[in-house]
């Protein structure tokens, strides 16, 4: 029997539904599971994350929207982090981490031998916090490095912070995806991810969503896309002060790129990156951009699961 994926959302979990999980991940019969915004007490949260961590089918994991929601639950989840050896994709978008959170969480994820994916998107995150990511981007041994990060909606980041980060990206890192979206960066810190993205041989997708930029910031990424060959592919800058004719120049010269590399077969598909990211809400609420509940509340079993792009390409 092929590994199924377990999707709930939204939903208060029973006892019953603890022990089918805590069961089917012992089995090795789960490969994606999701419980965003689910509501469970500590001691069944607990149940799951003893049962996860001996887990060797379990590839990505969902947790969003505040199923982390305290220290205790940071350091249950860190312990199972540092047993487990499977999860590729760990998602904890709308979790209040903050940076002691994360200091907590980051010795596990910084030996966790497959995790190519970490969504820490609106987790009140600041500049401490990006210190301890910027050590995960790079390959160690037989790590690959972070593929895919997203950090939406922090706006607790400073701009030394993402100058940090935007170091790490163009020096170090594997990094495919990098997710800034909802977070206030402004000009001068697009003009340095604009050199990241230039020296980067890896970056393929940049979202800028919402992030206060304008003409100059776009005229500074035209330059870059037109003069310097990058693997960038997909740079997302709406809801930006930035005029349309701008925005269409920039899409039109990395469509050409894109074209040339099909023509010469090096085609890669990344609309495959990102499928379990967080709808990202456009205003603030309560002192930090929160995401919109999701309406919908099912269990979900299927035989295959969200992202099997990436798990299959790291698993080569």
């Amino acid at each position: 029997m092929l590994p199924s994926s377990i999707q709930i959302s939204g939903e208060p979990l029973s006892g019953a539904e603890v022990r089918d999980i805590c069961r089917g991940l012992r089995d090795n019969a789960v490969r994606l599971l999701s419980l965003r915004g689910c509501r469970l007490c500590d001691r069944d949260f607990g149940r799951i994350c003893r049962a996860l961590a001996g887990a060797t089918s379990l590839a990505q994991l969902n947790l969003n929207l505040g199923v982390v929601s305290s220290p205790s639950r940071i350091k249950q989840l860190a312990e199972a982090l540092r047993t487990n050896r499977s999860i590729q994709s760990l998602f904890l978008h709308g979790s209040p981490l903050t940076d002691a959170g994360l200091a907590l969480l980051n010795p596990a994820l910084a030996l966790h031998p497959a995790l190519v994916a970490l969504d820490l998107g609106d987790c009140m995150l600041g500049d401490e916090a990006i210190n301890l990511i910027c050590g995960l981007l790079p390959p160690d041994g037989a790590k690959s490095g972070l593929k895919e990060l997203t950090l939406s909606a922090n706006p607790g980041i400073t701009p030394k912070g993402w100058s940090r980060l935007a170091i790490a990206v163009a020096h170090s890192s594997q990094v495919r995806v990098l997710n800034l979206d909802y977070n206030p960066l402004g000009d001068h810190v697009a003009g340095m991810l604009a050199v990241a993205v230039a020296s980067s041989r890896t970056l393929e997708v940049l979202d800028l969503e919402g992030t206060g930029l304008t003409n100059q910031s776009a005229q500074t990424l035209l330059d870059m896309v037109e003069n310097y060959p990058t693997a960038l592919r997909s740079l997302v800058l709406a809801e930006n002060s930035i005029s349309p004719e701008l925005q269409q120049q920039i899409c039109d010269l990395l469509s050409e790129g894109e074209e040339e590399e099909e023509v010469a077969g090096g085609a890669v598909d990344t609309q495959e990156w990102g499928r379990a990211r967080e709808p990202v809400a456009h205003q603030r609420g309560g002192g930090s951009w929160m995401c919109p509940s999701d309406p919908s509340s099912q269990m979900v079993l299927m035989t295959s699961g969200l992202g099997d792009s990436l798990l299959a390409e790291t698993e080569m």
